[in-house]
């Protein structure tokens, strides 16, 4: 049934206009009461103060929140794109913006304001507008007890590391390695933890252990409801 609305574009135009409008991306309320509750999973203790954000996730992908874990008010997260997965005791300050496809480690902590996204719009052909090209999705992986400073940016595909530190404002363009502290317009680490001195060390090269993105140079992305 599933390949028989993909193959039919007619049809599938359709189908996701029931569950979404076509000019405003978000699911119709009868979605979101009668089966987006039975098709995610939600933590025990897990806490999303909804009234006043927008938690536009859509029943064709995952949104999964982990235990004890807390959206903060005036977030926005979307899964249209791509999963979400929020890890057990993570939190999402205010105002910050969760794309997918993005999965965030246990008790990952999200400052106010920050924006990651899991996809650019697609641009390759010049001669075609890009909101009719395909979206480029490369997930966004942040691990546990990592912290992004508030007001940060984090790109399409970065992977970060276990127990890393990002600092306030950041723009996060590439992998940042575990137990490090990253910072600045693109991110730079300046500290790896030590295990030996058992202390943090500062790198003596700033691009020490961090492996470039292609290609990451869009980071203001509307929401989306590709199925």
């Amino acid at each position: 049934m599933i390949d028989k609305i993909k193959g039919n574009p007619a049809l599938k135009r359709f189908i996701i206009g029931l569950i979404t409008s076509h000019k405003n991306p978000r699911p119709r309320l009868w979605v979101k009461w009668f089966v987006n509750p039975f098709v995610h999973k939600r933590g025990r203790g897990a806490i999303i103060r909804r009234r006043r954000s927008r938690i536009d996730v859509f029943p064709w992908r995952r949104f999964e929140v982990g235990r004890d874990a807390l959206i903060e008010d005036f977030t926005t997260v979307n899964n249209g794109a791509g999963d979400v997965l929020i890890g057990d005791g993570a939190r999402i300050g205010i105002g910050s913006v969760v794309i997918g496809p993005v999965r965030l480690g246990d008790r990952v902590g999200l400052g106010q304001h920050v924006f990651i996204s899991g996809f650019n719009h697609g641009y390759s052909d010049g001669t075609r507008d890009s909101n009719e090209q395909p979206l480029d999705l490369k997930e966004v992986v942040i691990g546990n007890e990592s912290h992004i400073g508030a007001n940060s940016i984090v790109v399409a595909g970065v992977h970060i590391g276990e127990r890393v530190q990002v600092g306030a404002g950041s723009v996060v363009t590439k992998d940042i390695p575990s137990f490090s502290v990253a910072v600045g317009n693109p991110a730079r680490v300046i500290k790896r933890y030590d295990d030996a001195l058992g202390v943090w060390v500062k790198t003596r090269n700033p691009q020490e252990g961090i492996r470039r993105q292609d290609d990451n140079d869009n980071s203001c992305n509307s929401g989306a409801t590709e199925p």
